[in-house]
């Protein structure tokens, strides 16, 4: 088996990410593997709205440098929790890049000659999922090397009606002896 020796684990701040990136930060201590946390901002999201006594401008694009350091901080305060696991690895690099999410991606795993991409997809709509796929599935097809999904484990709901499945048939709770 080869030895994971790079990992790149994206992250868009949701707390679907944050289980990836527990993963990737305890795959990386247990292997002794270096850690690249990734974020690619999405220069569209960070437009202001200005207004004025006579009436609304159209808003003005923030520039891309001030895009990059506001992700940069959001970045840092989303590490912020995990630094207890940050220090038990050798090595751990952030970086932020504009662009499509899983075109950058997978550009930065074949520069940085990745091992392992470590991801948590998002829960969509069936629909959306159809009709434009998932960030996930497209960097697994993309990808040049594995991609592990990570989802947080989910609740499991206890059984809805009050009767038991039996061998045969269903029992009241009562006489299933629960």
């Amino acid at each position: 088996m080869k030895q994971v020796k790079k990992i790149l684990v994206p992250t868009d701040f949701s707390e679907n990410s944050r289980a990836g990136l527990r993963f990737g930060l305890s795959l990386a201590a247990e292997n002794g593997a270096d850690l690249l946390i990734l974020h690619v901002a999405d220069e569209f999201k960070a437009w202001e709205l200005y207004s004025d006594e006579i009436g609304f401008r159209v808003p003005d694009p923030w520039p891309l440098d001030r895009v990059v350091q506001e992700a940069t901080l959001d970045l840092n305060r989303f590490l912020q929790k995990h630094l207890k696991e940050i220090r038990q690895l050798s090595t751990l690099r952030k970086k932020v890049v504009l662009g499509d999410v899983a075109e950058k991606i997978v550009d930065m795993a074949r520069e940085e000659e990745v091992d392992l991409i470590v991801m948590s997809p998002r829960p969509h709509g069936t629909l959306k999922r159809f009709f434009l796929g998932s960030v996930t599935d497209q960097v697994t097809r993309e990808a040049p090397c594995p991609v592990l999904s990570i989802s947080p484990p989910s609740l499991e709901r206890p059984w809805p009606r009050k009767w038991v499945p039996s061998k045969w048939f269903f029992l009241r709770q009562k006489e299933a002896g629960t």
